[in-house]
C-alpha cells in the first residue's frame, strides 16, 4: 500500500515539476555576477598572454575579456616581473603596471602573491638582481623594508583587494635544523599584514602559502594525523601551519598547495589526487577561514600520458579540490605552446596565429566558474567504478579515469564514456526532483 502512495506521488510530483520548469522558462531576474567570487583563475608565470605579437596579445585578451570573470594571480617580481625595487627608494613597476593592465582588460580578478624580494634585501648588492637568488628570503633586519614596498604596491594597485604573503615558504627552510623557519615567516607575515591592512582596511590578506610536501609512510618525517594511501604529509609543513596560524595578526584566507604524485605511495595517479581531499579535511578541522589552494599539481609523468588522459588527471584533481569546499583554486599557467598542447590555456602569443584560447580554458576552467562557483553546492556523486563525478544543481561532471569505454546510468540517464573522456551532463529539471520524491516515498 505504501509504494502504491509512493508512486502515485512520484507521478503527482512529476506533474508539479511539469508546471515549475514551465514558470522557470519565463524571464526572471538574475544575481549580480559582478560581485559574485568565481572561485576559479590562474597565476601567470613568466610567459603569459601580455607580451608577444600585437595581434595575437588581442586575440587572447579578447578572448578573456568575452569569458566570464577569473580570478587572475601576479607575483610583484619574477614571473614575467622584474624587480620593483633594485635600490632602496628606487622602485621599478614597470612590468607588474602591464600585468596588472592587462588582469583589467580582461576583466580579470585581480590578486598580488608578495613574493619575491629585491638582492638588497636578501644580503645582495643595490642596484643588481641575481634571478638564480630570486627564491631567497628577506633577511630579518629588512622585514620592514619588505612590508613597506608591500605597502607601495597596495598604494599602487588599489583595485586589488586580495595579497598573498610570499610564495611556498621560499627560502625559510634551515638546512642545519632541518625544519621551517616558521617563527621568522610569521613575523614577515605580520609586519606585511598590517601594513597592507594599513593602506585600506578591506583588503583581503592570506598565509602561509605552504607547499604540503608528502612522504612515503615509513618516512622518519611522516604525518600520523595527515595520512593515506597516497602516502604522508610532511610533519615539518603541520608545525609550520600550526605555529603560524597560532601567533599570525590576522588572515582573511589560509593558502596552501600541493602535489599528488605516486612517488609516495599511491597505486595511480588517480589515487594519489586523494591527498588533495585529506588535506582539505585537515585544513577545515585547523580554521574557520576560507581555503586557497594558490597552486596544484599531479604526477608529473602524466606529461608523457595522451591528451586524453592529461586533461582527465587535471580534471579529477579539480573535482577533488571543489569537493573539499576550497573557495579558490588557481591554476599555474603552464608555458604556452601550440594548439595540440592538451592542458595549456592558449598558443604562444609570439607565434603566427598566436594567442588562440585552448579548450582547457574554455571547456574546462572556464565552465568551473560558471557551473561550480564556492557559493555553489557541489557534491561528488557516486557513479560507478572507473567514473568520479561532480554535481551541483543541473550540472553534472564526469570523467572516465581508465582507458577502458564505460557506460553507466546517472540519474535516469544513460551516459557513455569513451577512455578518459571528460563528459558535461545537464540535468534535465525534473529529474532532481523525481529521484528526491522516490528516495523520499518509495523507501
Amino acid at each position: 500500500m505504501r509504494t502504491r502512495f509512493g508512486v502515485a506521488v512520484v507521478a503527482l510530483v512529476a506533474v508539479l515539476v511539469m508546471c515549475v520548469s514551465l514558470a522557470a522558462s519565463l524571464p526572471h531576474g538574475s544575481a549580480d555576477s559582478e560581485t559574485a567570487w568565481p572561485g576559479w583563475g590562474f597565476t601567470h608565470t613568466q610567459y603569459s598572454a601580455d607580451d608577444g605579437e600585437p595581434k595575437a596579445v588581442a586575440t587572447i585578451t579578447d578572448a578573456l575579456k568575452s569569458s566570464p570573470p577569473m580570478v587572475q594571480a601576479q607575483h610583484i617580481m619574477g614571473w614575467g616581473v622584474d624587480n620593483p625595487e633594485p635600490e632602496p627608494g628606487k622602485f621599478n613597476f614597470g612590468d607588474l603596471d602591464l600585468r596588472m593592465d592587462f588582469i583589467k582588460r580582461t576583466g580579470g580578478i585581480p590578486v598580488i602573491v608578495l613574493c619575491c624580494a629585491p638582492d638588497w634585501m636578501k644580503g645582495g648588492e643595490s642596484g643588481e638582481t641575481d634571478w638564480d637568488d630570486l627564491e631567497g628570503a628577506p633577511l630579518p633586519e629588512h622585514f620592514d623594508d619588505f612590508a613597506e614596498l608591500s605597502r607601495k604596491v597596495a598604494e599602487r594597485y588599489p583595485q586589488v583587494r586580495h595579497f598573498i604573503v610570499w610564495n611556498e615558504f621560499k627560502g625559510f627552510f634551515d638546512d642545519d635544523r632541518k625544519r621551517w623557519r616558521a617563527e621568522e615567516y610569521t613575523d614577515l607575515y605580520n609586519k606585511v599584514y598590517d601594513a597592507v591592512k594599513a593602506v585600506n582596511p578591506e583588503n583581503q590578506v592570506g598565509g602561509p602559502y605552504l607547499d604540503f610536501a608528502t612522504w612515503p609512510l615509513n618516512s622518519p618525517d611522516a604525518a600520523a594525523e595527515l595520512q593515506g594511501p597516497w602516502g604522508a604529509v610532511d610533519q615539518r609543513v603541520l608545525d609550520a601551519f600550526a605555529y603560524w596560524n597560532q601567533h599570525k595578526d590576522g588572515a582573511d584566507f589560509v593558502v596552501v598547495d600541493g602535489h599528488a604524485t605516486t612517488t609516495t605511495g599511491a597505486a595511480d595517479e588517480f589515487t594519489a589526487l586523494d591527498e588533495f581531499g585529506a588535506v582539505g579535511a585537515w585544513l577545515r578541522e585547523q580554521t574557520d577561514l576560507p581555503i586557497w589552494w594558490s597552486e596544484w599539481y599531479v604526477d608529473p609523468v602524466s606529461l608523457k600520458f595522451s591528451s586524453e588522459h592529461q586533461v582527465a588527471l587535471r580534471v579529477a584533481a579539480m573535482i577533488e579540490l571543489a569537493s573539499t569546499g576550497a573557495q579558490t583554486v588557481l591554476y599555474w599557467n603552464p608555458y604556452p605552446k601550440g594548439r595540440d598542447c592538451a592542458i595549456c590555456l592558449w598558443t604562444d602569443t609570439w607565434a603566427p596565429d598566436g594567442g588562440q584560447p585552448l579548450p582547457f580554458l574554455t571547456d574546462i576552467i572556464e565552465r568551473f566558474v560558471r557551473e561550480f562557483p564556492p557559493d555553489a553546492e557541489r557534491r561528488k556523486l557516486p557513479v560507478a567504478d572507473g567514473l568520479l563525478a561532480l554535481e551541483s544543481g543541473r550540472t553534472l561532471l564526469i570523467v572516465n579515469t581508465t582507458d577502458a569505454p564505460i557506460s553507466a546510468t546517472v540519474h535516469r540517464q544513460r551516459v557513455e564514456l569513451s577512455p578518459y573522456e571528460v563528459k558535461w551532463v545537464t540535468l534535465s529539471q525534473w529529474v532532481s526532483v523525481l529521484d528526491w520524491a522516490e528516495d523520499t516515498f518509495t523507501r
